[in-house]
């Protein structure tokens, strides 16, 4: 009994994690958040871009159609031979259709004629639906276009085939989608850990004082530089037994996916920096890592489709740093994009960048406030004292140095 009371004293304590806050915290998470923002089980309107070179009456009434399914929302329509590798960068597109020239024709002189679609595989569960709607679109059109279904157009007679190709993951590998994940996930988490601390360990080694009277922010920034090489270190190390043991498919640049790493690590540091900045110490800090890491790895499209949240919800997860690490893995690492190809990510991401150190400047100079407001409150109750002190000497109720006779 008395263990017992001892320990709970010190959970009720605030010197350890507030796990009597934390539990039910991730409960209220579990069950009311996710269970809103993944109450999606299919992909619903996931964007479709079609390059139509035929241009005809059957292929604009096709569009149509695919439009309104409910699985599609055709985003463009394209009337020139394009990459469509490029169509699927920056996730503007989960499937492409081709619909090749004389579609229309070839399916009135029964000339045997495809439509191709490309997938983007980088999550084998997202296209699911769309493959599925897809072959049961063809086959009623099909159907019609026999008389099967009560068509009585009989000079149509030419079936239209689906050929399907799975771009950058067509093994479906796991090296490519949830291992890959794990390792960006758990790379930041324990980066995170390693830094959420500095703000109460620089206070209670007192080197905070120091900081915010002659320092900058940049001094915390530079403090977070060998934890972002060792991180940059452990994702290549990572990515390379992937390459090796496993079946990753590195398309891109590596320099170019390193070069946006700087960018990333240095701003989860900041994030976490900033987070963990009013902690009592270090350990009650450690507890703050659930606020932005996890949110990345389970709205990030790692784990789960993109295509299965709402819009808001995809706008969203943006908040978190992780859901920008997978932007970057998927354009670079998977679909081999450049920087030019993605610079409208990689500029919006910089905005991101600018608010995480707004933050901990923020959190910088409020400390510096707090340091001179306590400095003026010591010299002001000093200056009382020494006043008191005097004017006992002058009544020669005390000797006038301060000292008992």
């Amino acid at each position: 009994m008395s263990a017992l009371k001892s320990e709970l004293k010190f959970l009720f304590s605030g010197k350890g994690m507030p796990y009597e806050k934390v539990c039910l915290l991730v409960a209220m998470v579990v069950t009311v958040i996710l269970s809103v923002l993944l109450s999606g089980n299919f992909a619903k309107d996931a964007k479709v871009v079609v390059i139509d070179l035929d241009n005809s009456a059957y292929t604009r009434e096709l569009i149509t159609r695919i439009d309104a399914s409910e699985y599609m929302e055709v985003t463009a329509v394209i009337n020139t031979p394009t990459d469509p590798k490029k169509l699927f960068y920056q996730d503007k597109a989960v499937a492409v259709l081709y619909f090749p020239r004389d579609l229309e024709k070839n399916r009135f002189t029964g000339a045997a004629s495809n439509i191709g679609i490309f997938y983007d595989n980088t999550n084998t569960a997202q296209t699911a639906n769309i493959k599925e709607a897809m072959q049961e679109l063809l086959a009623l059109d099909n159907a019609a276009a026999s008389g099967d279904v009560g068509s009585t157009n009989d000079s149509v007679r030419g079936e239209v085939q689906l050929a399907d190709r799975r771009l950058f993951n067509p093994q479906e590998s796991t090296s490519n989608t949830e291992t890959l994940g794990f390792l960006f996930f758990f790379g930041s988490m324990f980066f995170t850990f390693a830094t959420i601390g500095m703000g109460p360990r620089l206070r209670l080694t007192h080197e905070m004082d120091r900081m915010v009277e002659t320092g900058t922010p940049w001094e915390i920034i530079a403090r977070l530089i060998p934890y972002a090489g060792c991180l940059i270190v452990s994702f290549v190390a990572g990515m390379a037994v992937l390459r090796v043991w496993g079946d990753l498919n590195f398309s891109g640049s590596l320099l170019a996916f390193l070069f946006t790493q700087i960018f990333y690590v240095v701003t989860v540091g900041m994030m976490s920096v900033a987070f963990g900045w009013t902690a009592a110490n270090p350990g009650i800090a450690s507890s703050r890592m659930i606020l932005f890491i996890p949110g990345g790895f389970i709205l990030g499209g790692m784990t789960g489709p993109v295509t299965y949240y709402s819009d808001w919800v995809v706008h969203v997860s943006h908040v978190f740093p992780l859901t920008w690490e997978f932007h970057f893995q998927r354009d670079i690492i998977a679909r081999g994009a450049g920087l030019s190809d993605i610079s409208a990510l990689f500029g919006a991401f910089l905005v991101y960048m600018t608010g995480a150190a707004a933050l901990l400047c923020w959190r910088f100079y409020s400390e510096r406030r707090k340091h001179y407001a306590q400095r003026r409150k010591e010299a002001h109750a000093k200056e009382k004292m020494e006043a008191w002190a005097k004017n006992m000497a002058k009544e020669n109720l005390v000797p006038a140095t301060g000292k008992e006779g």
